[in-house]
């Protein structure tokens, strides 16, 4: 009897292999391996007869080339914004120690003898009347000073940390308030304080360094208008 062959697999199977398994991803984004797997499995699943366009090709290879480019350009940043948030930190503790001018009002008066409080009042227009109102945590007026009139500009305070018969108050924190009279009409006028600063903190990328002040507050570094009183 002559030789024979048997085979019963159907001839589809040649064109059409079973299904591959996709590559799992658990963090939902494509990686370059998983790009390349689509694309044998889109080579695997085509019609023999209507094989893909060398164009498509090209244009898919492509696309998984520049994805990976884009994945590994953000993966530097990540890493340079890192680097960047870790310089920052290392310049800013520089300023443990130091005063700080930054917008606000409040006050914080140290446990020391001869403390004291400086700031800036931020003045736009001519004015008369000008007062500086300090209160003390409760809300009480401790302390009242009147500058009279200034011209447009910065105007700097201090305040020696008495009340308003010459007794000095205790440490703590207080609320400093400036208005002023322009024209007819009394109006609130923005401050800046002088804080002395404890320590300072690495936060997330988006808020940078950040800067924990005397009276447990903190700022950002960037919100610092200047340094040193």
């Amino acid at each position: 009897m002559a030789d024979s062959v048997s085979n019963n697999q159907d001839i589809r199977d040649l064109y059409w292999p079973q299904e591959s398994k996709v590559p799992e991803n658990t963090n939902g984004q494509l990686k370059q391996e998983d790009f390349f797997a689509l694309l044998t499995e889109q080579l695997a699943q085509q019609d023999p007869t209507k094989p893909v366009d060398n164009d498509q090709m090209i244009a898919q290879m492509t696309s998984f080339t520049m994805a990976d480019s884009l994945t590994k350009l953000q993966t530097s940043f990540e890493g340079f914004a890192a680097n960047m948030n870790s310089s920052q930190a290392l310049a800013a503790s520089g300023l443990i120690g130091q005063q700080v001018l930054v917008i606000g009002d409040k006050a914080s008066l140290a446990d020391s003898e001869n403390a004291e409080v400086s700031g800036v009042i931020i003045n736009e227009k001519a004015a008369h009347d000008m007062k500086i109102t300090i209160e003390d945590n409760s809300g009480q007026t401790v302390r009242t000073m009147t500058l009279g009139s200034k011209e447009p500009g910065n105007i700097e305070f201090n305040w020696d940390g008495t009340d308003n018969s010459g007794n000095p108050l205790p440490p703590g924190n207080y609320t400093i308030t400036a208005t002023a009279k322009v024209g007819e009409k009394r109006i609130d006028l923005p401050t800046a304080i002088n804080r002395h600063v404890n320590s300072v903190s690495l936060a997330s990328s988006s808020q940078g360094v950040i800067l924990n002040l005397a009276g447990e507050e903190s700022v950002k570094l960037s919100d610092v208008l200047q340094i040193g009183s």
